[in-house]
């Protein structure tokens, strides 16, 4: 295995940062783009950027890798039972992509015999390329970064997401408790960057009650790979009905938010 994912695991570094240009340009000329929304939810928004990088990626992955599965947010699973498969968010943050804030980025995974293996995230903007395959650490631009040593709430910041998709009783209680531990949230508006933040020292943690597979599957593995602790995101299906997501710097923070989201 470790050639054939050393060589996918490249091949996605190279392929993240140049259609990273392609969306950056995108992004730079974003008042021409035409907005359509999924289902007729204003929080879920999606462009002509989202749609022509993903296609490139997809287009690249049958060239190079015809046999491999894919999983992407605007075109779907195809082959997802195959040895490899790749799981791709062409944006993620599309709200703040349209709306000129930059909390954006480009996210792509690699599973193994439905592992996480190997996972690339590229920030445009700020021009950061986040990295890692399993056994192998993670890097930030070929700096290897590390989870922060908190262990509570007091010391740093926590990220935090929600969407319509659920109901504001799964999160208004987290919120509340973590004010009341006295702790303090940001929400960005991409889950994949917030979560590579905890593995970069930058955020403590980060939760959100119900989130996609392509959001935050490659930022799984870079947090792991950090020495940082992430529920078993892929259980119960989550590869194709989404779950709940907790990535924390330390065990005794990632126990200390789980007690929180149980005992509400």
């Amino acid at each position: 295995m470790d050639v054939e994912l050393r060589n996918r695991y490249l091949f996605s570094q190279e392929l993240v940062k140049e259609v990273g240009k392609i969306a950056l340009d995108f992004y730079l000329k974003r008042k021409e783009l035409k907005i359509e929304c999924k289902k007729g939810d204003l929080q879920d928004q999606v462009s002509i950027a989202d749609k022509t990088v993903e296609a490139k990626i997809k287009e690249a992955l049958k060239q190079h890798f015809p046999q491999d599965g894919f999983l992407g947010e605007e075109s779907g699973a195809e082959n997802l039972a195959c040895e490899y498969c790749w799981v791709v968010d062409p944006i993620d943050g599309t709200s703040p992509f349209l709306y000129g804030l930059n909390a954006w980025c480009v996210s792509i995974a690699i599973l193994h015999k439905n592992q996480i293996v190997s996972g690339v995230i590229f920030d445009p903007v700020h021009n950061e390329l986040f990295r890692a395959m399993k056994g192998d650490g993670a890097f930030l631009n070929d700096q290897p970064i590390h989870a922060s040593s908190s262990t509570s709430l007091k010391e740093g910041l926590m990220g935090l997401g929600v969407s319509h998709r659920v109901h504001p009783d799964t999160f208004t209680p987290v919120l509340h408790q973590i004010l009341l531990d006295g702790g303090m949230f940001i929400r960005n508006g991409s889950g994949a960057l917030m979560l590579v933040y905890v593995a970069a020292g930058r955020l403590i943690g980060y939760f959100e009650p119900h989130i996609n597979a392509w959001d935050v599957c490659a930022a799984i593995i870079i947090v792991q790979e950090a020495g940082g602790y992430v529920n078993n995101f892929l259980e119960n299906d989550g590869l194709s009905k989404g779950n709940y997501i907790l990535g924390c710097c330390t065990e005794a923070l990632f126990n200390t938010m789980n007690h929180i989201r149980n005992s509400h």
